[in-house]
């Protein structure tokens, strides 16, 4: 019985979204759902009460940054990622694929796996599909995705062809690793979350050919995972081009599975997404554009580094409930930013993080009650360019 359990509560009458729920060990997750990104085991800039406070109900954390540093192995050593860090809700931890294909000329694709070198000090390294699970079991994560390969954009379709027929061979090999993990020592090490109490996901590739992503998902399906993830999109290609494409992917994938769309955390991005059918979200966009002094608010973006906010006594938005808005106000927040304060980050970001989590308590509430399209074009109005 996998360890992560999806429960459909309702489908929209107009559009594919839905609402549903994930049970882990270490708590529910109502869907749809904007995960926050801790990296390196935090949420840039926010402490995990913090995080709790503002209404997150899992996050995700980075396997190729936990590996460099400080090392799976102390994690392990600590009791767990929950533990490390100081987070008892659910965790998704990524394989390190991503990261580790962005490296460029410092790795070599081979069957066996990614040979390449640390960003941090050059050292030599290889990450293969089973170093990708046995790491993800010494964090203990709830969620652990499989390793893949994200084919850049553009890519020609001979390239694409071989990196998802690879990114399959992969997932059957992180499959068979886990499997057998669990049956040799999935009750010795239930503290840490560690085996038993983590379920794998596959992730679908196929860039922006159709076809391929149909290939793709017939064949991981096949597998029978708990979850599956659309991978390779948000990858600079046109998000016409991205929306198109995943118009039919959800399709391709089990009505009875969590979709989770990697990467992608932009408000349109959120409720175009919600419409074709993805259930859970995640990116570093909140907190990185926080850190360059830009806040999403209910009536669009407000960069705080404009003169205009110098004198401005008012909170980042007036119809946020946040404890940033409740607090502070553009003025103190200008200053701060142009001063270089380390609170300037802290408190764009808290406020940016309860701004997505709180748009997707609202998608939730509109799907119950058969009304989304009305609420994001209600929000669409309201946000102006994104």
């Amino acid at each position: 019985m996998s360890a992560v359990t999806f429960e459909l509560i309702k489908t929209d009458s107009r559009t594919k979204a839905r609402r549903g729920r994930v049970t882990t060990a270490h708590g529910v997750i109502e869907t749809p759902i904007f995960m926050p990104v801790g990296t390196a085991a935090t949420v840039k800039g926010m402490r995990p009460e913090e995080v709790k406070e503002l209404g997150a109900q899992i996050i995700l954390s980075n396997t190729y940054h936990l590996y460099l540093r400080p090392g799976h192995d102390i994690v392990r050593e600590a009791g767990g990622l929950h533990k490390f860090m100081n987070w008892d809700k659910p965790i998704l931890t990524d394989s390190g694929g991503f990261q580790v294909f962005s490296l460029g000329a410092m790795r070599k694709i081979t069957e066996e796996g990614v040979h390449f070198r640390s960003h941090i000090d050059g050292s030599k390294h290889m990450i293969s599909p089973e170093k990708s699970i046995e790491i993800q079991h010494s964090l203990g994560s709830d969620i652990m995705m499989a390793f893949d390969e994200c084919a850049p954009y553009p890519a020609d379709r001979r390239y694409v062809k071989d990196s998802l027929e690879r990114t399959t061979r992969w997932l059957k090999r992180c499959k068979e690793y886990h499997e057998q993990y669990c049956s040799l020592h999935g009750g010795e090490s239930q503290i840490l979350g560690e085996g038993v109490n983590q379920s794998l996901f596959g992730i679908m590739q196929g860039g922006v050919y159709k076809d391929y992503r149909k290939q793709s998902a017939e064949e991981i399906v096949e597998l029978d995972l708990p979850g599956y993830a659309i991978g390779g999109l948000s990858v600079g290609e046109p998000k016409e081009i991205m929306y198109d494409v995943m118009d039919e992917c959800v399709d391709y994938l089990p009505k009875n599975k969590p979709r989770y769309l990697m990467g992608v955390g932009s408000p349109d991005c959120l409720f175009e997404g919600v419409e074709r059918g993805v259930d859970m979200f995640d990116c570093v966009l909140p907190t990185r554009i926080a850190r360059h002094g830009m806040a999403m608010t209910s009536h669009g973006k407000v960069n705080i580094k404009n003169a205009k906010y110098e004198r401005d006594f008012t909170p980042l938005d007036s119809e946020c409930d946040c404890y940033t808005c409740r607090n502070y106000s553009k003025a103190y927040l200008r200053h701060l930013f142009k001063s270089n304060e380390l609170l300037s980050a802290m408190l764009m970001s808290n406020h940016n993080l309860h701004f997505l989590v709180k748009t997707m308590t609202n998608i939730r509430k509109a799907i119950d009650e058969d009304r989304f399209l009305e609420y994001k074009k209600e929000f669409f109005e309201a946000y102006g360019e994104f």
